[in-house]
């Protein structure tokens, strides 16, 4: 795969859930998650330097609510990209819609203001493997997630070949891929939302994963077929990609681990 990778559009959804107050925000003095600190900058500034740092990248957009866009503005480092701030929607499907348009046929790079263990080379991975497919999402097996940290995740999807954790991270080839997004409408993960996994793949194929006899990429082409899509599953092998801040015992191992990244970068250099 050449190094080189298309031009792409950026995208970090970074809006709150209505009528919710995130623990983690309210402890730390901010109005929304993202601008939460953590290792001397907030949250979607480790996400926004992460793909910044990407080649490829044309175009960089946040969703959230209006009010808050300033706010975490103000929380970025300067970059020749001008970021442009989307209003997010009540729903994480209508939020991907609202950030697709008007950007042409160009590829979405999909992704979370909480994702804070983002590296350009999963983003590379993600978006490489559109070559083949619609869509492409970024999971991590359980023994990789483990190996990383013990405390990183304590939910994890179990296929007949593997047990995976998502990594929060999308690639769709353009807009009209974004249509499996309504997997994601009624917000949520899957492992917290079982309903909303009984939406995504239909019942019958649930079933079948339940008995174990679905692997992740025979799951993912039978999701692909209901939406008319070829999605491609990127396995990656750091298993922190794994990893976002969703609680304080998930900040403490986040933190943990950019610390580690910090000090390894500080002896190469």
């Amino acid at each position: 795969m050449s190094s080189q990778l298309e031009p792409f559009v950026g995208v970090i959804l970074a809006g709150q859930r209505p009528g919710r107050v995130d623990p983690l925000a309210e402890a730390a003095g901010v109005v929304n998650k993202n601008l939460v600190p953590i290792q001397g900058a907030a949250l979607v500034r480790h996400v926004v330097e992460a793909l910044i740092a990407t080649p490829g990248l044309t175009r960089l957009r946040i969703v959230v609510e209006p009010e808050t866009a300033p706010l975490i503005d103000a929380a970025l480092p300067a970059s020749r990209f001008l970021i442009e701030y989307v209003p997010a929607a009540n729903n994480l499907a209508d939020s991907v819609y609202a950030a697709a348009e008007g950007v042409g046929d160009m590829p979405l790079l999909v992704t979370t203001g909480d994702n804070v263990l983002l590296t350009p080379g999963a983003v590379t991975e993600v978006l490489g493997a559109l070559k083949v497919a619609d869509v492409s999402l970024a999971m991590a097996t359980q023994r990789s997630v483990m190996a990383a940290h013990p405390e990183g995740q304590r939910r994890f999807y179990k296929f007949w070949d593997d047990a995976y954790s998502n990594c929060n991270l999308y690639a769709f080839a353009g807009p009209a891929a974004t249509s499996v997004a309504e997997s994601f409408r009624s917000g949520g993960q899957f492992a917290k939302k079982p309903m909303r996994m009984i939406m995504a793949l239909g019942p019958i194929n649930l079933a079948l994963l339940l008995m174990g006899r679905l692997s992740l990429r025979g799951a993912l082409n039978r999701l692909g077929r209901r939406f008319k899509l070829k999605v491609e599953p990127v396995v990656l092998a750091d298993g922190a990609h794994a990893i976002d801040v969703d609680n304080e015992r998930t900040f403490g191992v986040a933190e943990t681990l950019l610390a580690r990244r910090a000090e390894r970068a500080a002896v190469a250099a």
